[in-house]
Protein backbone atom coordinates (compact mmCIF):
# COMPACT_ATOMS: atom_id res chain seq x y z
CA UNK A 1 0.00 0.00 0.00
CA UNK A 2 1.31 3.19 -0.62
CA UNK A 3 2.13 6.12 1.57
CA UNK A 4 -0.83 8.49 0.49
CA UNK A 5 -3.37 5.06 0.04
CA UNK A 6 -2.04 4.63 3.89
CA UNK A 7 -3.31 7.65 4.98
CA UNK A 8 -5.63 7.87 3.52
CA UNK A 9 -6.85 4.94 4.50
CA UNK A 10 -6.44 5.90 8.69
CA UNK A 11 -8.47 9.01 7.94
CA UNK A 12 -11.51 7.29 6.73
CA UNK A 13 -10.86 4.50 9.60
CA UNK A 14 -11.03 7.84 12.18
CA UNK A 15 -13.62 10.01 10.26
CA UNK A 16 -16.37 6.29 10.57
CA UNK A 17 -15.40 5.31 13.72
CA UNK A 18 -16.34 8.84 15.55
CA UNK A 19 -19.47 9.85 16.31
CA UNK A 20 -21.54 8.00 14.24
CA UNK A 21 -20.07 4.49 15.40
CA UNK A 22 -20.10 5.33 19.21
CA UNK A 23 -22.30 2.34 20.69
CA UNK A 24 -22.75 0.21 17.75
CA UNK A 25 -20.95 -2.65 18.34
CA UNK A 26 -23.25 -3.59 21.74
CA UNK A 27 -25.97 -3.47 19.31
CA UNK A 28 -27.19 -7.25 18.32
CA UNK A 29 -26.64 -8.43 14.78
CA UNK A 30 -30.22 -8.40 13.33
CA UNK A 31 -30.17 -5.27 14.15
CA UNK A 32 -27.18 -3.98 12.87
CA UNK A 33 -28.02 -6.15 9.41
CA UNK A 34 -31.07 -4.62 9.34
CA UNK A 35 -29.47 -0.95 9.55
CA UNK A 36 -27.38 -2.01 7.36
CA UNK A 37 -29.64 -2.67 4.68
CA UNK A 38 -31.95 0.15 4.87
CA UNK A 39 -28.99 2.96 5.33
CA UNK A 40 -28.60 5.32 2.88
CA UNK A 41 -26.31 7.61 4.04
CA UNK A 42 -22.27 7.02 3.24
CA UNK A 43 -21.03 7.88 7.07
CA UNK A 44 -24.03 5.73 8.55
CA UNK A 45 -23.34 3.05 6.46
CA UNK A 46 -20.12 2.73 7.14
CA UNK A 47 -20.05 3.57 10.68
CA UNK A 48 -22.45 0.05 10.60
CA UNK A 49 -20.94 -2.02 8.39
CA UNK A 50 -17.45 -1.37 10.72
CA UNK A 51 -19.30 -1.92 14.24
CA UNK A 52 -20.42 -5.45 12.24
CA UNK A 53 -17.07 -6.59 11.54
CA UNK A 54 -15.63 -5.49 14.83
CA UNK A 55 -18.51 -7.56 16.25
CA UNK A 56 -17.76 -10.20 14.35
CA UNK A 57 -14.16 -10.46 15.25
CA UNK A 58 -14.36 -10.11 18.77
CA UNK A 59 -17.38 -12.52 18.82
CA UNK A 60 -16.88 -16.04 20.80
CA UNK A 61 -17.45 -19.67 18.33
CA UNK A 62 -20.84 -19.24 19.11
CA UNK A 63 -21.58 -16.36 18.56
CA UNK A 64 -19.88 -16.41 14.86
CA UNK A 65 -22.29 -19.25 14.27
CA UNK A 66 -25.25 -17.32 15.44
CA UNK A 67 -24.43 -14.82 12.93
CA UNK A 68 -24.21 -16.82 10.38
CA UNK A 69 -27.32 -18.79 11.03
CA UNK A 70 -29.30 -15.41 10.76
CA UNK A 71 -27.60 -14.96 7.28
CA UNK A 72 -28.10 -17.93 6.49
CA UNK A 73 -31.90 -18.40 7.26
CA UNK A 74 -33.20 -14.43 7.26
CA UNK A 75 -31.20 -13.07 4.33
CA UNK A 76 -31.85 -15.56 2.05
CA UNK A 77 -34.20 -15.41 -1.25
CA UNK A 78 -37.62 -15.79 -0.86
CA UNK A 79 -38.86 -18.72 -3.90
CA UNK A 80 -42.59 -17.54 -3.73
CA UNK A 81 -40.87 -13.99 -5.22
CA UNK A 82 -38.82 -15.78 -7.39
CA UNK A 83 -41.77 -17.57 -9.04
CA UNK A 84 -43.51 -14.51 -10.00
CA UNK A 85 -40.55 -12.87 -11.37
CA UNK A 86 -39.89 -15.68 -12.90
CA UNK A 87 -43.33 -15.82 -14.22
CA UNK A 88 -43.16 -12.33 -15.23
CA UNK A 89 -40.04 -12.88 -16.89
CA UNK A 90 -41.32 -15.76 -19.28
CA UNK A 91 -44.42 -13.33 -20.15
CA UNK A 92 -42.59 -10.91 -21.41
CA UNK A 93 -38.63 -11.03 -21.72
CA UNK A 94 -38.06 -7.09 -20.58
CA UNK A 95 -35.03 -5.14 -19.04
CA UNK A 96 -37.65 -4.67 -16.47
CA UNK A 97 -38.74 -8.00 -16.03
CA UNK A 98 -35.13 -9.73 -16.43
CA UNK A 99 -33.92 -6.58 -13.79
CA UNK A 100 -37.12 -8.20 -11.15
CA UNK A 101 -36.08 -11.88 -11.63
CA UNK A 102 -32.16 -10.96 -10.86
CA UNK A 103 -33.14 -9.03 -7.69
CA UNK A 104 -35.60 -11.81 -6.23
CA UNK A 105 -32.76 -14.67 -7.58
CA UNK A 106 -29.92 -13.02 -5.78
CA UNK A 107 -30.42 -13.58 -1.54
CA UNK A 108 -30.08 -10.11 0.06
CA UNK A 109 -26.78 -11.47 2.24
CA UNK A 110 -25.01 -10.90 -0.78
CA UNK A 111 -25.67 -7.52 -1.24
CA UNK A 112 -25.08 -7.41 2.97
CA UNK A 113 -21.64 -9.11 2.11
CA UNK A 114 -20.60 -6.30 -0.23
CA UNK A 115 -22.20 -3.65 1.41
CA UNK A 116 -19.40 -4.60 4.48
CA UNK A 117 -17.06 -4.85 1.90
CA UNK A 118 -16.59 -0.72 1.31
CA UNK A 119 -14.93 -0.28 4.44
CA UNK A 120 -11.34 -0.03 4.19
CA UNK A 121 -9.45 -3.12 5.07
CA UNK A 122 -12.56 -5.46 4.98
CA UNK A 123 -11.89 -8.06 2.08
CA UNK A 124 -9.19 -9.59 4.96
CA UNK A 125 -11.41 -9.39 7.31
CA UNK A 126 -13.76 -11.19 5.12
CA UNK A 127 -11.43 -13.61 4.11
CA UNK A 128 -11.25 -14.48 7.60
CA UNK A 129 -15.35 -14.54 7.77
CA UNK A 130 -15.60 -16.98 5.51
CA UNK A 131 -12.37 -19.30 7.26
CA UNK A 132 -14.56 -19.13 10.14
CA UNK A 133 -17.97 -20.39 8.42
CA UNK A 134 -15.92 -23.20 6.58
CA UNK A 135 -14.81 -24.29 10.11
CA UNK A 136 -18.02 -24.12 11.80
CA UNK A 137 -20.11 -25.10 9.44
CA UNK A 138 -19.33 -27.68 7.72
CA UNK A 139 -22.29 -29.92 6.89
CA UNK A 140 -25.36 -27.61 7.92
CA UNK A 141 -27.12 -27.59 4.94
CA UNK A 142 -28.56 -23.58 5.18
CA UNK A 143 -24.57 -22.51 6.12
CA UNK A 144 -23.20 -24.64 3.08
CA UNK A 145 -25.65 -22.69 1.11
CA UNK A 146 -24.66 -19.24 2.54
CA UNK A 147 -20.93 -20.55 1.96
CA UNK A 148 -22.13 -20.27 -1.72
CA UNK A 149 -22.19 -16.94 -1.61
CA UNK A 150 -19.44 -15.93 0.18
CA UNK A 151 -17.33 -17.88 -2.97
CA UNK A 152 -19.21 -16.40 -5.73
CA UNK A 153 -18.24 -12.87 -4.37
CA UNK A 154 -14.74 -13.55 -3.48
CA UNK A 155 -14.14 -15.35 -6.44
CA UNK A 156 -15.34 -12.38 -8.49
CA UNK A 157 -12.75 -9.84 -5.96
CA UNK A 158 -9.93 -12.43 -6.21
CA UNK A 159 -10.58 -13.06 -10.30
CA UNK A 160 -7.21 -13.11 -12.02
CA UNK A 161 -7.24 -10.23 -13.34
CA UNK A 162 -6.83 -8.76 -9.71
CA UNK A 163 -4.00 -10.58 -8.18
CA UNK A 164 0.10 -9.40 -8.78
CA UNK A 165 2.52 -11.78 -9.01
CA UNK A 166 5.63 -10.94 -6.70
CA UNK A 167 9.46 -12.48 -6.23
CA UNK A 168 10.18 -13.27 -2.85
CA UNK A 169 13.53 -12.94 -1.83
CA UNK A 170 15.79 -12.81 0.91
CA UNK A 171 15.53 -9.64 0.51
CA UNK A 172 11.83 -9.25 1.01
CA UNK A 173 10.21 -7.76 3.96
CA UNK A 174 10.52 -9.44 7.53
CA UNK A 175 6.68 -9.97 7.77
CA UNK A 176 6.01 -11.57 4.50
CA UNK A 177 8.94 -13.72 5.36
CA UNK A 178 7.58 -14.89 8.50
CA UNK A 179 4.34 -15.75 6.39
CA UNK A 180 6.45 -17.77 4.27
CA UNK A 181 7.72 -19.76 7.03
CA UNK A 182 4.12 -20.08 8.79
CA UNK A 183 2.08 -21.07 5.17
CA UNK A 184 4.50 -23.60 4.27
CA UNK A 185 2.19 -26.55 3.65
CA UNK A 186 4.17 -28.93 2.01
CA UNK A 187 8.27 -29.35 3.01
CA UNK A 188 7.84 -27.52 6.71
CA UNK A 189 10.59 -24.87 6.99
CA UNK A 190 11.95 -25.34 10.55
CA UNK A 191 14.69 -22.16 10.46
CA UNK A 192 15.58 -18.73 9.07
CA UNK A 193 18.90 -20.51 7.74
CA UNK A 194 16.94 -23.32 6.03
CA UNK A 195 14.17 -20.40 4.38
CA UNK A 196 17.25 -18.35 3.20
CA UNK A 197 18.20 -22.04 1.58
CA UNK A 198 15.21 -21.85 -0.17
CA UNK A 199 15.57 -18.03 -1.56
CA UNK A 200 18.81 -16.98 -1.78
CA UNK A 201 20.85 -18.94 -3.53
CA UNK A 202 21.12 -18.59 -7.68
CA UNK A 203 19.00 -21.42 -8.40
CA UNK A 204 16.13 -20.95 -6.26
CA UNK A 205 13.06 -18.72 -7.10
CA UNK A 206 9.53 -18.61 -5.04
CA UNK A 207 6.81 -16.40 -6.28
CA UNK A 208 3.46 -15.69 -4.94
CA UNK A 209 0.32 -13.56 -5.75
CA UNK A 210 -0.67 -10.66 -3.86
CA UNK A 211 -3.83 -9.25 -3.93
CA UNK A 212 -4.36 -4.86 -3.53
CA UNK A 213 -6.87 -5.33 -0.92
CA UNK A 214 -3.97 -7.77 0.98
CA UNK A 215 -1.00 -6.58 0.37
CA UNK A 216 0.55 -8.13 3.16
CA UNK A 217 -0.67 -11.58 2.89
CA UNK A 218 0.52 -13.91 0.47
CA UNK A 219 -2.46 -15.57 -0.82
CA UNK A 220 -0.21 -18.77 -2.70
CA UNK A 221 3.12 -19.15 -3.51
CA UNK A 222 5.13 -21.81 -5.62
CA UNK A 223 8.68 -22.64 -4.65
CA UNK A 224 10.92 -23.78 -7.64
CA UNK A 225 14.82 -25.17 -8.23
CA UNK A 226 16.54 -24.44 -11.32
CA UNK A 227 18.87 -27.93 -11.87
CA UNK A 228 20.07 -30.13 -14.33
CA UNK A 229 17.96 -32.73 -15.43
CA UNK A 230 14.78 -33.68 -13.38
CA UNK A 231 15.50 -34.32 -9.31
CA UNK A 232 14.22 -37.81 -7.71
CA UNK A 233 14.65 -36.98 -4.32
CA UNK A 234 13.50 -34.06 -2.35
CA UNK A 235 15.76 -34.08 0.36
CA UNK A 236 17.65 -33.69 -2.05
CA UNK A 237 16.37 -30.68 -3.15
CA UNK A 238 16.07 -29.17 0.10
CA UNK A 239 19.65 -29.98 0.89
CA UNK A 240 21.77 -26.97 2.47
CA UNK A 241 25.04 -28.95 1.42
CA UNK A 242 24.10 -29.10 -2.21
CA UNK A 243 26.42 -27.57 -5.03
CA UNK A 244 24.83 -24.32 -6.38
CA UNK A 245 24.15 -24.05 -10.13
CA UNK A 246 24.10 -20.91 -11.68
CA UNK A 247 20.84 -20.30 -12.96
CA UNK A 248 22.18 -19.60 -16.53
CA UNK A 249 23.43 -23.83 -16.37
CA UNK A 250 19.85 -25.46 -16.02
CA UNK A 251 17.25 -26.74 -18.31
CA UNK A 252 14.98 -27.72 -15.66
CA UNK A 253 12.67 -26.03 -13.54
CA UNK A 254 11.15 -28.26 -10.41
CA UNK A 255 7.89 -26.79 -8.92
CA UNK A 256 8.50 -28.63 -5.56
CA UNK A 257 5.98 -27.08 -3.24
CA UNK A 258 2.85 -24.98 -3.89
CA UNK A 259 1.05 -23.75 -0.67
CA UNK A 260 -2.25 -22.08 -0.17
CA UNK A 261 -2.12 -19.50 2.24
CA UNK A 262 -5.74 -18.34 3.23
CA UNK A 263 -7.84 -20.87 4.49
CA UNK A 264 -10.89 -18.39 3.66
CA UNK A 265 -9.72 -18.76 0.03
CA UNK A 266 -10.48 -22.70 -0.22
CA UNK A 267 -11.62 -23.79 -3.36
CA UNK A 268 -10.70 -20.03 -5.21
CA UNK A 269 -7.77 -22.00 -7.48
CA UNK A 270 -5.10 -19.53 -8.05
CA UNK A 271 -2.44 -22.27 -8.68
CA UNK A 272 -3.40 -23.14 -12.50
CA UNK A 273 -2.66 -19.15 -13.32
CA UNK A 274 0.27 -19.18 -10.78
CA UNK A 275 2.11 -22.31 -12.16
CA UNK A 276 1.57 -20.98 -16.07
CA UNK A 277 2.68 -17.49 -15.16
CA UNK A 278 5.98 -18.57 -13.60
CA UNK A 279 6.62 -20.95 -15.95
CA UNK A 280 5.90 -18.40 -18.79
CA UNK A 281 8.35 -15.83 -17.17
CA UNK A 282 10.94 -17.99 -16.01
CA UNK A 283 11.15 -19.46 -19.88
CA UNK A 284 11.31 -15.94 -20.87
CA UNK A 285 14.40 -14.54 -18.34
CA UNK A 286 16.23 -18.21 -18.72
CA UNK A 287 16.09 -19.56 -22.32
CA UNK A 288 18.14 -22.52 -21.51
CA UNK A 289 15.02 -23.72 -18.95
CA UNK A 290 13.40 -26.56 -21.68
CA UNK A 291 11.31 -28.51 -19.15
CA UNK A 292 8.81 -27.35 -16.35
CA UNK A 293 7.91 -30.23 -13.55
CA UNK A 294 6.67 -30.61 -10.47
CA UNK A 295 7.74 -32.66 -7.69
CA UNK A 296 4.76 -33.98 -5.94
CA UNK A 297 3.99 -35.91 -3.35
CA UNK A 298 1.12 -38.40 -2.97
CA UNK A 299 -1.02 -38.51 -0.19
CA UNK A 300 -3.76 -40.50 -0.95
CA UNK A 301 -1.52 -43.79 -2.28
CA UNK A 302 -0.67 -45.28 1.21
CA UNK A 303 -4.46 -45.20 2.29
CA UNK A 304 -5.48 -46.95 -1.27
CA UNK A 305 -3.07 -49.91 -0.97
CA UNK A 306 -4.17 -50.64 2.98
CA UNK A 307 -8.03 -50.46 1.13
CA UNK A 308 -6.91 -52.63 -2.09
CA UNK A 309 -4.74 -54.99 0.08
CA UNK A 310 -2.15 -55.12 -2.67
CA UNK A 311 0.62 -56.66 -1.36
CA UNK A 312 4.09 -54.64 -1.56
CA UNK A 313 6.75 -56.95 -0.85
CA UNK A 314 10.05 -55.07 1.26
CA UNK A 315 12.24 -53.74 -1.26
CA UNK A 316 10.28 -54.02 -4.89
CA UNK A 317 10.64 -51.18 -6.40
CA UNK A 318 9.33 -51.90 -9.48
CA UNK A 319 5.80 -53.29 -7.95
CA UNK A 320 5.49 -50.13 -6.10
CA UNK A 321 6.00 -47.65 -8.70
CA UNK A 322 3.85 -50.21 -10.84
CA UNK A 323 1.23 -49.37 -7.83
CA UNK A 324 1.91 -46.08 -7.48
CA UNK A 325 1.24 -45.44 -11.31
CA UNK A 326 -2.15 -47.73 -11.13
CA UNK A 327 -3.04 -45.45 -8.45
CA UNK A 328 -2.66 -42.55 -10.07
CA UNK A 329 -3.97 -43.10 -13.11
CA UNK A 330 -7.28 -45.48 -12.38
CA UNK A 331 -7.93 -45.06 -8.43
CA UNK A 332 -11.14 -42.29 -9.11
CA UNK A 333 -13.52 -40.46 -6.77
CA UNK A 334 -17.39 -41.65 -7.66
CA UNK A 335 -17.46 -38.62 -9.81
CA UNK A 336 -15.31 -39.90 -12.44
CA UNK A 337 -12.11 -37.62 -10.93
CA UNK A 338 -8.62 -38.80 -9.89
CA UNK A 339 -9.33 -39.77 -6.29
CA UNK A 340 -5.74 -38.22 -5.74
CA UNK A 341 -5.92 -34.54 -4.38
CA UNK A 342 -2.73 -33.30 -6.03
CA UNK A 343 -3.31 -35.44 -9.07
CA UNK A 344 -6.37 -33.37 -9.52
CA UNK A 345 -4.93 -30.04 -9.23
CA UNK A 346 -2.17 -31.21 -11.77
CA UNK A 347 -4.07 -32.81 -14.06
CA UNK A 348 -6.90 -29.87 -14.05
CA UNK A 349 -3.91 -27.29 -15.09
CA UNK A 350 -3.10 -29.40 -18.11
CA UNK A 351 -0.05 -30.85 -16.61
CA UNK A 352 0.84 -35.40 -17.03
CA UNK A 353 1.93 -37.88 -14.96
CA UNK A 354 5.09 -38.02 -16.00
CA UNK A 355 7.89 -39.80 -13.89
CA UNK A 356 7.96 -41.35 -10.74
CA UNK A 357 10.69 -41.60 -8.09
CA UNK A 358 10.91 -44.40 -5.49
CA UNK A 359 12.73 -42.87 -2.12
CA UNK A 360 11.79 -39.85 -3.23
CA UNK A 361 10.80 -38.60 0.24
CA UNK A 362 12.02 -40.59 3.12
CA UNK A 363 10.95 -38.23 6.02
CA UNK A 364 7.84 -39.57 8.33
CA UNK A 365 5.51 -37.95 6.42
CA UNK A 366 6.33 -39.11 3.54
CA UNK A 367 6.91 -42.55 3.99
CA UNK A 368 3.46 -42.52 5.80
CA UNK A 369 1.74 -40.72 2.91
CA UNK A 370 2.99 -42.52 0.10
CA UNK A 371 5.99 -45.18 1.16
CA UNK A 372 8.26 -42.53 -0.47
CA UNK A 373 7.33 -42.54 -3.71
CA UNK A 374 7.06 -38.94 -5.34
CA UNK A 375 5.86 -38.02 -8.95
CA UNK A 376 6.82 -35.89 -11.16
CA UNK A 377 4.03 -33.43 -13.10
CA UNK A 378 5.13 -32.28 -16.42
CA UNK A 379 3.98 -28.79 -17.37
CA UNK A 380 4.60 -29.22 -21.24
CA UNK A 381 3.95 -25.35 -22.58
CA UNK A 382 3.02 -26.82 -25.81
CA UNK A 383 0.42 -29.45 -24.93
CA UNK A 384 -0.70 -27.64 -21.48
CA UNK A 385 -4.18 -26.32 -22.74
CA UNK A 386 -4.58 -29.80 -24.96
CA UNK A 387 -4.52 -32.00 -21.95
CA UNK A 388 -6.78 -29.74 -20.01
CA UNK A 389 -9.51 -30.04 -22.26
CA UNK A 390 -9.51 -33.29 -22.64
CA UNK A 391 -9.49 -33.41 -18.86
CA UNK A 392 -12.10 -31.11 -18.60
CA UNK A 393 -14.01 -33.23 -21.46
CA UNK A 394 -14.25 -36.87 -20.42
CA UNK A 395 -11.54 -36.59 -17.20
CA UNK A 396 -8.79 -38.19 -19.62
CA UNK A 397 -5.82 -38.07 -17.69
CA UNK A 398 -2.46 -37.38 -19.81
CA UNK A 399 0.31 -39.90 -18.75
CA UNK A 400 3.85 -40.79 -20.25
CA UNK A 401 4.38 -43.76 -22.29
CA UNK A 402 6.59 -44.60 -18.81
CA UNK A 403 3.06 -44.17 -16.64
CA UNK A 404 1.16 -46.17 -19.27
CA UNK A 405 3.92 -48.93 -19.30
CA UNK A 406 3.80 -49.30 -15.41
CA UNK A 407 0.35 -49.18 -15.47
CA UNK A 408 0.18 -52.12 -17.68
CA UNK A 409 2.49 -54.33 -16.20
CA UNK A 410 0.66 -53.62 -12.76
CA UNK A 411 -2.74 -54.19 -13.99
CA UNK A 412 -1.44 -57.39 -15.67
CA UNK A 413 0.51 -58.01 -12.12
CA UNK A 414 -3.27 -58.07 -10.99
CA UNK A 415 -4.83 -60.51 -13.04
Amino acid sequence: MSLLGGLLSTVFERRYRGDKGAGQVSRPFVDLTVDLMRTTGEGTGMAVARAILDKFAASDDDEKLAFFRHLAEDLTISPSDVRTALDAYEQGQTKASYRAFMTAAEPPRQELIRRLNQVPGATRQLVAMRADLLRLGRGEAALDALDLDFRHLLSSWFNRGFLVLMPITWESPAHILEKIIAYEAVHAIDSWGALRARLEPADRRCFAFFHPAMPDEPLIFVEVALTGGIPGSVQGVLSEDRPVLEAEGADTAVFYSISNCQAGLASISFGNSLIKQVAADLSAALPNLKTFVTLSPIPGFAAWLEETEYDVPVGDVARLTGLTALYLTTAKRPDGLPRDPVARFHLGNGAEVHRLHAGADVSPKGMQQSHGVMVNYLYDLSRVSQNHERYAASSEIAASPEIRALTIAAEKAKA
